[in-house]
């Protein structure tokens, strides 16, 4: 995955565009930036240590308005991010999942399926979700969170993992 500057096409009262153009945010969660997706994991309060995100760096609503290089990309992106979730946690499965009513903005939340935590399963983990971002479960500490930050950041310069080849 090539590096590029900050995505341009930011929207105004997009939350995800704030996020990816926030040097702060960048700072702590970016994993790498390509000059089509973005790589980062959830912020604070993170549900789990893992728990990835895959944004467009353009704003754009989802797949629906895809340009036919960003179509061509997705898949590979997608496997490539997920790939480096199972690296970084050795969860069983990686859960793939976009709603994009939050936010108008393509974010794919990538997280890691654990078969013996009951809170990961199917449906349950949006319900840890919410009880994370109500204060009444617990968020994955953030020095937890920065450690893995910090070794997918190390995954991407080694080559251990390759990126999308349009990147």
């Amino acid at each position: 995955m090539t590096l590029s500057p900050s995505p341009s096409g930011a929207h105004p009262s997009c939350a995800i565009c704030a996020i990816n153009l926030d040097a702060s945010s960048r700072g702590l969660y970016e994993i790498g930036r390509g000059e089509l997706w973005l790589l980062r994991h959830h912020p604070d309060p993170a549900p789990l240590p893992g728990w990835l995100m895959l944004d467009s760096c353009r704003h754009l609503g989802g797949p629906a308005d895809f340009t036919p290089q960003e179509a061509q990309a997705w898949g590979p992106a997608v496997q490539w991010a997920s790939a480096l979730v199972r690296e970084l946690t050795s969860c069983d499965r990686v859960y793939a999942i976009a709603f994009g009513e939050g936010a108008p903005h393509l974010h794919v939340h990538l997280i890691p399926r654990f078969a013996q935590d009951p809170q990961t399963a199917a449906w349950s983990v949006a319900d840890h979700y919410r009880a994370v971002a109500a204060g009444e479960r617990a968020a994955a500490p953030s020095a937890q969170v920065a450690d893995l930050v910090m070794r997918a950041r190390d995954l991407l310069k080694q080559g251990v993992l390759n990126g999308p080849a349009h990147s």
